[in-house]
């Protein structure tokens, strides 16, 4: 039986990291994340999931697409023993047009999404259907 890919939004403030330094890396761990929700996230992903980079403080965001390259293991940045886990995320590809929070806010149906329910959490998944709204708002037309 073939497993359906999953669909989330990581978040990153562009002054930490943003999506060019992604770009420029390639593949990079996702590290630092310090909430157990979202480390619960993290540890969900599989292989060849795909995730929304968004802007998060300045710009607000989404501006590119992700695709998960490895598993979760422990974060490299935490102290030793720690529970926290990171995953690497390869750059797939810029979002033709960055969708803003403000229109995603804008649009009825997204109401619901966790970037606008829960708002601090830095990973969330995204449904399908969410998904495909943002894709189209964007004008995304990959995978």
């Amino acid at each position: 039986m073939t497993r359906g890919r999953n669909y989330w939004l990581v978040k990153s403030e562009p002054d930490a990291f943003s999506w060019d330094q992604q770009v420029g890396n390639g593949v990079e761990p996702w590290t630092g994340v310090r909430n157990h929700m979202a480390k619960a996230n993290l540890a969900a992903m599989k292989l060849g999931d795909l995730a929304y980079f968004y802007h998060s403080n300045v710009g607000k965001e989404i501006v590119g697409v992700v695709e998960v390259v490895r598993e979760a293991y422990p974060d490299p940045s935490a102290e030793a023993g720690s529970p926290w886990v990171c995953v690497d995320m390869k750059a797939v590809a810029a979002m033709p047009q960055p969708v803003t929070l403000a229109a995603i806010k804008a649009e009825p149906k997204l109401e619901g999404i966790a970037l606008v329910r829960m708002s601090r959490l830095s990973v969330m998944p995204i449904s399908p259907a969410h998904w495909q709204i943002l894709a189209k708002m964007g004008g995304w037309t990959g995978r």
